[in-house]
């Protein structure tokens, strides 16, 4: 009998598979449909162990699926375009194009040996002329129904990059790359028109029932729909055009406890006084040098500078309040402006005992009270109830009914008028870069901005361009920034900026159901393959790549690319854990930590050591990561064990969709147990051994495996269905039935095993004489009346501790059942001739005696 081989088994079988165009999706309409699609990669230059998880999971499903007897469309393709790619060709000297696509290259031929079914015929790259062309194309079509437009915008600007940054590329008010201070500073920007679709994303997560929970509460805070009062200030001295200031506040049940107005750094009074005054001028300047995040504003320190205006407060005009220009309001949320209450509002606290203004009560207590001079009382985290002040003689609680009331009580008296707002802002897609997708738009001095002609695209990026200077290349391509009006003829100059690589990922999903369309889509397709019915990536898109596809789908909705039932592009979503890996680091003489690659540490009792014997530091279970060098490379885990092996121990280790530790020690138990799963097959192929007493029982326990491992997949159990499927080996290999009924078992078996591990399953289903490729095999179906005892064994029971089990007809009457319980030699021993105090038998499950 030869020996499990997955160098030799698993190319011979990707080469079958190929050969049959076993997994490219089928014209055949009168099936029903299945899509399943993970979320595609960056071409980083090389795969990792968790996408080896990620799309393994894909894989078990679509796999399934086929076999369920579906059409099954399981693309691959790569989210290409991106700042890393004109990162590398700075440092190394050379092109962002070559680098990218050499990059996908490398990584294609990574991910073939695993075995995936993907539909490589379908494959693209986002940085493809044909799909960023298709791409600009529906940016015309956006762009004149009015989901498009362009407006002067405060971003984030590298003045060493001389690029915009998004918040999260600002760290510590400084470039992510080049270290310089980010200056905020205003341009000329294209932005989507998501926000016109805010409470449509919001009223649509109710449908998404296979989405997990707290992805949806996510995206619900991001759009954060809001109820509150919007009213004005009237001012005091300020500049002409500036009467009053207009508030939106959320907490209207709090403004007896004004103390101050603060406006941002970019309200336009600010803008007006930076003009004249020095001081104003400069702390504006330093508020712009720092990120926008919400993150970074919460822990930066809170500033202010007094503009010496004041507001008279809408309920006592003869109280006044002072303006202060404030480092941690944003203009694009709200008006720009708030109401500082410090006395209910920890962020308000703190700025007013830094400036030494007024803490005021807003609420009045029922019982007991807090010193709120030194720390703010937030009626939404505590659990005293008070009563607001606002409403005069009513007792109202704290919370939305005094919010309710007290917009009622502010209309009523003139001030302001509620109103429900969105936190979600319109989507800024202007990038100052080169390696993206170019905006089809021309500006032109008498037609002004003008849309590029659509037989015209794609407008493709050119290719000589150099990348030793900063900022962006296209605006140093004069034959390519320099062109013809698409309206008039006239000289005129293509827009330079490129759009957000958020956009590429937005509606790649549509793109795969007609990937060489010559429009987005084929509405024919579309019409057929759409919505994806599983969706599988990480849980770090949860909010803007998964909101901006939903956006996009409604917009492709409107402008007919897609059909009215694709509103919701993802039916269901899986959002799997990482895998994870022990770090391995040792200190240099200098002091400084040295990470050590997994292959080059040796383990033994519990420690680690190099190769020259110098023991290494273990930090067990951390996030993989390239600056720590616990990454592990696919490639060598399926040279030294197989494809197979990998996808056995990611899905099998815990639930997917918690993170997973690779261990060597795990990786060779996987493979040992397929090893062993080949022995009892391989047998089983050879032996030829009469019917047996043992033939119904091993049945039996075939069918109730298929049950099973069937219900593991189909709820994403994988690691429950490779439980089900250890045990269901266990009891293959030990059982004494007949060749007949082992060889119907084992098939069973390689059936089950065929979405995890394909290549092995291939070969055993080839051994035991199975039609055709397992690949296409109907997928086995658990006869009821298999699943059904005739005996169950009970345990027994006494004081708590189990003594003894009893095997009994499954339709045994409980009194039956009771003596037979009473007559156990265990149970006489324990009662040792008393009456038991109770005697306690639930049918099916398991038998209490009480001595």
């Amino acid at each position: 009998m030869s020996r499990y081989d997955p160098a030799t088994i698993e190319p011979k079988w990707q080469a079958a598979w190929d050969k049959a165009l076993t997994f490219k999706a089928s014209d055949d309409k009168t099936r029903p449909k299945y899509y399943v699609l993970s979320m595609f990669p960056y071409p980083s230059g090389r795969i990792h162990i968790g996408h080896v998880r990620n799309y393994t999971m894909s894989d078990v499903i679509a796999r399934y699926k086929l076999a369920s007897g579906h059409n099954v469309l399981h693309p691959m393709g790569f989210d290409a375009f991106g700042m890393p790619a004109e990162n590398a060709a700075m440092a190394n000297g050379g092109h962002p194009k070559d680098w990218t696509y050499t990059n996908i290259g490398d990584m294609v031929e990574q991910m073939k040996p695993m075995g995936w079914s993907f539909d490589w015929s379908r494959m693209f790259a986002t940085c493809d002329p044909e799909y960023y062309g298709q791409q600009q194309a529906l940016f015309l079509d956006m762009l004149e129904a009015g989901l498009i437009y362009r407006k002067n915008a405060m971003v984030n600007w590298d003045p060493v990059d001389m690029t915009v940054l998004a918040n999260e590329q600002v760290e510590n008010g400084r470039g992510w790359r080049s270290g310089a201070l980010v200056e905020r500073k205003e341009l000329t920007q294209w932005f989507f028109r998501i926000s016109d679709f805010s409470d449509e994303l919001l009223e649509g997560l109710d449908g998404l029932d296979d989405w997990p929970a707290k992805v949806k509460l996510m995206q619900a805070n991001w759009i954060g729909r809001s109820r509150g009062l919007q009213f004005a200030f009237s001012t005091v001295d300020a500049p002409d055009g500036f009467d009053r200031i207009d508030v939106y506040t959320t907490r209207p049940d709090t403004l007896l406890g004004a103390s101050f107005v603060g406006i941002s750094p970019d309200h336009p009074l600010a803008r007006v006084l930076e003009r004249d005054n020095a001081e104003v001028a400069a702390f504006v300047a330093d508020c712009r040098r720092m990120g926008t995040s919400e993150e970074e504003l919460e822990k930066a320190e809170k500033k202010g500078l007094d503009t010496g205006i004041t507001v008279r407060h809408p309920f006592d005009t003869s109280v006044e309040l002072p303006v202060y220009i404030a480092n941690f309001i944003l203009m694009d949320y709200g008006t720009g402006a708030i109401f500082g209450c410090p006395g209910h509002d920890a962020r308000d606290h703190e700025f007013a005992i830094k400036y030494g203004l007024p803490i005021v009560e807003s609420f009045e207590p029922v019982e007991g009270g807090i010193d709120i001079a030194a720390e703010p009382f937030v009626p939404q985290k505590s659990e005293k109830v008070r009563y607001t002040r606002l409403i005069a003689g009513a007792e109202i609680q704290t919370g939305e009914e005094a919010v309710d009331a007290a917009v009622a009580f502010c209309e009523a008296n003139g001030v302001g008028q509620g109103v429900t707002k969105y936190r979600l802002r319109d989507w800024g897609l202007s990038r100052q870069r080169y390696w993206g997708c170019p905006i089809p738009v021309v500006h032109c001095d008498s037609c002004g901005t003008v849309p590029e002609a659509k037989e015209n695209l794609p407008i493709e990026l050119p290719y000589d361009i150099t990348m030793d200077k900063p900022g962006n290349p296209l605006d140093r391509h004069p034959t390519w920034r320099d062109c013809a009006c698409p309206s008039c003829g006239a000289p005129a100059v293509r827009e330079t900026d490129t759009m957000d690589t958020f956009v590429d990922s937005s509606w790649y999903y549509a793109r795969f159901t007609a990937p060489r369309a010559t429009t987005p889509t084929d509405l024919a397709e579309a019409d057929y393959w759409m919505t994806v019915d599983q969706y599988v990536g990480g849980i770090e898109h949860a909010i803007l790549h998964l909101l901006y596809s939903r956006f996009f789908a409604r917009a492709m909705i409107q402008t007919g690319h897609l059909p009215a039932t694709s509103a919701e592009p993802f039916k269901a979503l899986f959002t799997q854990g990482m895998v994870t890996h022990a770090i391995y680091q040792t200190t240099s003489d200098e002091g400084r930590p040295v990470y050590h690659y997994p292959e080059t540490v040796t383990l033994k009792d519990g420690n680690g050591y190099l190769d020259d014997g110098t023991e290494v530091q273990i930090t067990p279970s951390a996030k993989m990561s390239k600056s720590k060098n616990n990454v592990v490379d696919p490639v060598v885990i399926v040279d030294q064990y197989g494809a197979d092996t990998a996808r056995w121990f990611v899905l099998s280790d815990s639930p997917p969709e918690r993170d997973v530790e690779w261990t060597a020690s795990g990786a060779e138990a996987a493979n040992r147990h397929l090893a062993r799963v080949w022995r009892t097959v391989s047998e089983i192929a050879q032996a030829d051994v009469p019917a047996t007493a043992e033939d119904d029982a091993l049945a039996r326990e075939t069918h109730k495996a298929i049950r099973d491992v069937t219900l593991g997949i189909e709820s994403f159990g994988f690691n429950a269905a490779i439980a089900r499927l250890y045990a269901f080996t266990n009891a293959l290999t030990k059982s004494r039935a007949g060749t007949a009924v082992k060889r119907d078992a084992a098939r069973a078996l390689a059936q089950l095993m065929s979405p995890m591990t394909p290549h092995l399953a291939e070969e055993m289903w080839q051994m035991l004489g199975g039609d055709g490729l397992i690949a296409n095999a109907p997928w086995p179906v658990a006869d009821e009346a298999m699943l059904v005892e005739d005996s169950v064994t009970l345990p027994i029971q006494v004081n708590g501790k189990r003594r003894a089990e009893l095997t009994v007809p499954a339709d045994m009457l409980k009194d039956e059942i009771e003596k037979l319980v009473l007559a156990h030699p265990a149970v006489e021993r324990a009662l040792n001739g008393a009456a038991p105090k109770k005697l306690i038998v639930v049918p099916g499950r398991i038998v209490n005696v009480v001595a």
